[in-house]
C-alpha cells in the first residue's frame, strides 16, 4: 500500500536533558506504516527502515522496507514489497538480512530484490538478527526464547531458555542479546552472563555507541537507556504513553539515533551529546 511520506525538519528540533547526556532532535519523517527498526548501512550511507504495516505476527504480504537518507527525506518508500511483518534487520556484504514473523528474507542491497527466504523449524516470532564477522547470522524469537544460528542459509538453535529474547549485536567476538529486562553476553561456547538488568521494560534495539564498550538499549514501551561497559546505567529517554521507542539505528561519527516510533508510524532522529 503506497502512502504519502511526510518530512519535518526545522520544527522538529528541541533539546532536553537526561543525566550526563542531552539530545537534540534533528527530523522526523512521518507517516511510515509500523516502522519497527532502523539500520544505517555506511557503504550506501543511507537508512533502512523495515514497514510491518499491519499486525506484527500475522502473514499478510503488506510489509516492506523503506530507504531514507541521512536527512529524513525518503530515497525510497517501496524498495522493498510484499513482506510480512519485517522486524530486525542486518547486513553483510552485499545482503541484507531481514526477520520475518518464521523466516529470514535475504535482499540484494544493489538491487532490492529479495534473493531468498528462509524458513526457521520452530519459529514462531522472530524479531532481530544480528552478523558476525565471518556471515554467520543470529535471529532471535521472542515467543519462543530462543536464539538461532544460521550458517550458508541453514538454520539451527543456538540458544535456548532465553526467554522474551529481542534485540542481538555481534560485537568484538561476543554475541550481545536483550532477554526480557536484562542484557547478556553470550560467548562462542554459549556461556551467557548477565551485563546489566533491571530495566524497567523489556529491552527491543541495542546498539555500540563510542570506542569504550558502552551500549544503547531501547524498551518498545518507551524507553531508551545507555548502557556503560561496567553494567551501569542511565535512562536517556522516558516517552511511555507518547509514542514507541523499536529497534533503534545509530550514526556511529556523529552519535545520532534514529528510532522508529511504531505506532506512532515515523522515524526520529536524535544527535545525543554529552552534557
Amino acid at each position: 500500500m503506497k502512502r504519502l511520506l511526510l518530512f519535518s525538519l526545522g520544527a522538529a528540533l528541541s533539546t532536553t536533558a537526561f543525566g550526563q547526556h542531552q539530545l537534540t532532535e534533528l527530523w522526523e519523517t512521518k507517516n511510515l506504516p509500523v516502522p519497527e527498526s532502523v539500520l544505517y548501512h555506511a557503504g550506501n550511507d543511507v537508512l533502512y527502515v523495515s514497514l510491518i504495516d499491519g499486525d506484527g505476527a500475522t502473514k499478510d504480504g503488506q510489509g516492506g522496507v523503506a530507504v531514507l537518507n541521512l536527512d529524513g527525506s525518503v530515497k525510497d518508500q517501496n524498495w522493498v514489497t510484499g513482506m510480512n511483518a519485517p522486524k530486525g534487520m542486518a547486513s553483510y556484504k552485499d545482503f541484507l538480512y531481514v526477520a520475518d514473523i518464521t523466516a529470514v528474507a535475504v535482499v540484494d542491497l544493489v538491487t532490492g530484490n529479495v534473493v531468498n527466504e528462509i524458513e526457521f523449524p520452530g519459529a514462531v516470532f522472530l524479531n532481530d538478527v544480528t552478523v558476525d564477522d565471518n556471515g554467520v547470522v543470529y535471529v532471535s524469537d521472542t515467543r519462543t526464547g530462543t536464539i538461532y544460528q544460521m550458517r550458508n542459509n541453514k538454520p539451527t538453535v543456538f540458544l535456548e531458555n532465553a526467554p522474551n529474547a529481542n534485540g542481538l549485536k555481534f560485537i568484538k567476538g561476543n554475541l550481545y542479546a536483550l532477554v526480557g529486562p536484562e542484557l547478556w553476553k553470550i560467548d562462542a561456547n554459549k556461556k551467557s552472563t548477565v551485563i546489566a538488568k533491571g530495566f524497567e521494560l523489556g529491552g527491543d534495539g541495542l546498539e555500540p555507541i563510542g570506542n569504550d564498550g558502552d551500549l544503547l538499549v531501547t524498551c518498545w514501551g518507551g524507553l531508551v537507556y545507555y548502557v556503560k561497559a561496567d553494567g551501569s546505567s542511565e535512562k536517556l529517554m522516558d516517552v511511555r504513553g507518547k509514542m514507541n521507542t523499536a529497534d533503534l539505528g545509530i550514526h556511529p561519527e556523529t552519535n545520532t539515533i534514529y528510532i522508529p516510533t511504531f505506532n506512532s508510524n515515523s522515524v526520529k532522529a536524535i544527535k545525543l551529546d554529552k552534557k
